[in-house]
């Protein structure tokens, strides 16, 4: 191809040599799934916007480079390239009556206690947070409530709003996150002892009495097992997805097998978004290289492989992570080693559920289908 220099591109030619760069997941260009945005052309530059579905974008460097290359292939590599990323997080909850302004309603399940799962719910949602994302928490364990404690707002307690003839509650926010839980609500020293419709009459109405706002992921910390407050959930709000979370152990595995089970019986038939192993290997601090397999290895693997789903990532025993949950300050807001685990596993997780999202989406009426890329028809 003959280069021209010093000659002004227009915005149709920028975009046809994008158009040969492809979204790593959807395998599609992304001027045709319309990521590209507000082009600019000087002399010398081109400065334009990618749209992500997700700010945790695991990919972002990787479109990055393919972009710089696609403009220096196919109109000059004397051009200068700006790329400013945009993150525009994908939903199919378009119209929904019940939280019509949240994007993502994601399930965190487990078959066993003692597994993690709140930690694990904890840490991941300050990490999608810190990508820029708009992240709320329903602790739906009635009976053991533990998100307070992590988030060090035991002593807090929802506001109320009214709208209309009714009341709303409003969650509390701390570190960025929305927070509601039955221990905003009842004495931390006093047992919740309910039959299990009136826990389900609380979860029902964390989802329809709450005023939750724009939220791009809510993230639901459920108690183990598979009880109502599960069957409650998924009858009373369509699920982007579940995620299990599980030990490497037999006993755990058993467990979190039955969790996985529920979710895709036919008359629940919530999507797996993957498996996270917690408790993988114990590492202790003066030996951060040494691994101990307390409670065997790749279990969480093997779970992920024998059920087709993704194995979104693994999470070692270590005290800091224990210290920081006791603490109130889930440890991937610190700069601990640990914190970069969660931080990958929330990267693994936004991309799973942009990738859903994207295959359950009807291309002709879907959110790219019928939008003209800006420029390509100048």
């Amino acid at each position: 191809m003959r280069f021209r220099l010093h000659m002004t591109y227009t915005t149709k030619e920028v975009l046809r040599a994008l158009s040969h760069v492809q979204e790593p997941d959807l395998k599609r260009d992304i001027v045709s799934l319309g990521m590209v945005r507000d082009v600019e052309i000087a002399d010398d530059s081109i400065r334009f916007a990618i749209v992500l579905t997700t700010p945790a974008c695991p990919l972002k460097e990787v479109i990055r480079q393919e972009c710089e290359q696609a403009i220096a292939q196919h109109l000059s590599p004397s051009i200068k390239v700006h790329i400013h990323f945009m993150a525009d997080v994908t939903t199919l909850r378009n119209g929904e009556p019940l939280l019509p302004k949240v994007k993502n309603i994601v399930a965190i399940a487990s078959g066993k206690g003692g597994v993690g799962k709140s930690t694990v719910t904890a840490n991941l949602a300050i990490a999608l947070e810190q990508t820029g994302a708009k992240v709320g928490i329903i602790d739906a364990d009635i009976f053991g409530p533990s998100i307070p404690t992590m988030f060090n707002c035991e002593a807090a307690h929802p506001g109320i709003v009214r709208k209309g003839d009714r009341n709303y509650l409003l969650p509390v926010e701390q570190y960025g996150i929305k927070l509601l839980s039955i221990g905003f609500l009842a004495p931390a020293e006093n047992a919740v002892v309910w039959r299990g419709p009136m826990a389900s009459s609380a979860l029902r109405q964390f989802i329809t009495d709450t005023e939750w706002g724009e939220l791009d992921y809510l993230l639901v910390d459920l108690p183990p097992g598979t009880s109502d407050i599960h069957l409650t959930l998924v009858q009373t709000v369509p699920l982007t997805g579940a995620v299990i979370v599980t030990t490497p152990q037999k006993v755990a595995l058993s467990d979190a097998q039955k969790a996985l089970a529920m979710f895709r019986q036919k008359p629940i038939d919530v999507p797996i978004l993957g498996i996270v192993e917690n408790m993988s290997y114990f590492t202790p601090a003066e030996l951060p290289d040494h691994q101990y397999y307390l409670f065997g290895k790749d279990g969480g693997k093997m779970l992920a492989r024998r059920n087709e789903v993704p194995f979104l990532g693994e999470i070692p025993l270590v005290q800091s992570i224990r210290e920081a949950g006791d603490s109130g300050k889930p440890i991937a807001m610190s700069n601990d080693m640990m914190a970069k685990a969660f931080k990958q596993i929330a990267a693994a997780l936004a991309q799973r559920i942009a990738l859903r999202n994207a295959q359950m989406e009807v291309i002709d009426e879907g959110r790219y289908g019928n939008r003209s890329p800006q420029g390509i028809n100048d």
